[in-house]
């Protein structure tokens, strides 16, 4: 019990003491406030480097795979269809533009592997997807050689289809799955980290609100002291510190409330409708090449206009629509949709990017891409009317030809609006991820110093008071 009195009347029964005390208390909250916004900021600025350097590029990295994979595919049907009979009664200008388009095709998917696999390491799964994405894509590669040079020979059309049927069921059952199955891996790990950092934030946010009002109530009940034991209605130290404090709870809050909001915008406002429109790129690109191939080869023509249908449905599903209703369906519900944005009736990933409109420009955008699209879903029966009618020529021609009116010069047209509104939201996304930055470099270093200055400050006021004990 002594000891207890003596430890009281040390550390507390004396003004002296409770002085003390008091600007110890302060000095521990503002350093453990301090300690917790720099690493908050740390925290933070690790995630945007993330973000921005890691989850975002191989994401697009992983769609920019599938796109150049269906593209390639697609080239290598147009050079087929436009060499004629070993280069007899060839159709220069498509087949030179062809094989332009296949060698950057070809290029990319070089390319892309290599940044795939650098991103994948320490993911045992995605590393054995693209292993097996690198060497698949080698047999395929050959396969298009050996189709190409057969083609290029007189009466090696037959043959050079076999190799292509081979080549282009390797690229549909391995190579594109895999690919899309990089996508979704990649967008996963992207979201869950997402999540977690936003949680993360929100968590820090009331802790930083928490000892920020804690730190002001000592600091409160100090001036509070001062007042009624030295008669001195204030402090002018105890003020300045608590202004001080004020200012760094305030801007605290603040820099985490924004890395938050922009980390939401990056990810679901932005990042969410990049995704959707790569996939539809991708899955546009497909689709293109369906109708390629199903020019290509009567024998399978029936297999690939349902997968021209069933690419369409991914992009713009229309619930019971077939090619010969899915024009007017199209039409009907679009009517619906500018009518009220709400209306349910069709899906795919032009409507999870019309569910997502956030900035300005972006809603005129996406519509100019629907409505391109139904340009082009236009020409897609006309190909296939010219082939029923039995001028098999004219619709390669119409279906090949960059001049205006035909579908290739629509195609490109949809093409250009696609990529108008993504360039939207890939702009929204870097604005997202510099603002973030700049809320930590900008604001921490003065938070921090606020905190200093409140310690700084409480000293300098309590000095005299406890000079006059000594």
């Amino acid at each position: 019990m002594a000891a207890r009195a003596a430890l009281r009347h040390r550390y507390w029964a004396t003004v002296p003491a409770r002085l003390r005390l008091l600007r110890a208390v302060t000095v521990l909250l503002a350093t453990a406030l301090a300690a917790l916004l720099a690493l908050a900021g740390l925290a933070a600025s690790g995630t945007w480097n993330t973000v921005a350097d890691r989850d975002a590029p191989r994401t697009t990295s992983a769609a920019d795979l599938e796109l150049a994979l269906n593209d390639m595919d697609a080239q290598v049907a147009n050079m087929l269809l436009a060499n004629g009979d070993a280069g007899k009664g060839r159709l220069e200008t498509p087949y030179r533009k062809a094989v332009g388009f296949y060698g950057d095709a070809r290029d990319g998917i070089g390319h892309d592997l290599r940044a795939l696999a650098v991103a994948a390491q320490g993911d045992r799964a995605d590393e054995r997807t693209v292993e097996s994405l690198t060497d698949t894509f080698a047999e395929y590669q050959e396969l298009v050689g050996r189709a190409l040079e057969n083609d290029g020979r007189t009466g090696g059309r037959a043959a050079a289809l076999t190799d292509y049927r081979r080549a282009t069921d390797l690229l549909q059952r391995q190579l594109l799955s895999e690919a899309r199955d990089l996508v979704s891996s990649n967008n996963a790990v992207f979201n869950s980290e997402y999540t977690v950092a936003g949680s993360a934030l929100s968590a820090q946010l009331v802790a930083v609100v928490a000892l920020g009002v804690l730190l002001l109530a000592v600091l409160g009940l100090l001036q509070w002291y001062l007042n009624r034991r030295f008669r001195r209605i204030l402090n002018p130290g105890v003020l300045a510190a608590t202004v001080c404090t004020l200012l760094a709870v305030v801007l605290g809050a603040q820099l985490l409330s924004s890395s938050r909001e922009n980390l939401h915008g990056a990810r679901r406002d932005a990042f969410d409708s990049v995704v959707a429109l790569s996939r539809a790129r991708a899955i546009a690109y497909d689709a293109n090449a369906d109708e390629s191939r199903y020019l290509l080869d009567p024998q399978r023509r029936d297999q690939y206009a349902r997968s021209f249908l069933a690419k369409s449905q991914e992009l713009y599903g229309i619930r019971g629509a077939t090619l010969d209703t899915y024009d007017a369906q199209l039409a009907a519900t679009w009517r619906e949709y500018r009518t009220d944005h709400e209306h349910p009736r069709f899906t795919g990933e032009f409507r999870r990017e019309l569910d997502n409109i956030t900035f300005a420009g972006e809603r005129v955008a996406a519509e100019k891409t629907v409505e391109s699209y139904a340009v082009y879903q236009r020409d897609d029966r006309t190909i296939r009317n010219l082939v029923a009618e039995g001028d098999e020529s004219a619709a390669v021609r119409f279906c090949m030809s960059g001049q205006a009116g035909t579908s290739n010069a629509h195609f490109a047209a949809w093409m250009r609006a696609l990529d108008e509104v993504t360039a939207i939201n890939e702009r929204h996304f870097d604005g997202f991820v510099a603002a973030g930055r700049s809320d930590v470099t900008g604001a921490l270093p003065w938070v921090c110093a606020l905190l200093f200055g409140a310690v700084v400050l409480t000293g300098v006021g309590l000095r005299p008071r406890l000079a006059e004990f000594r």
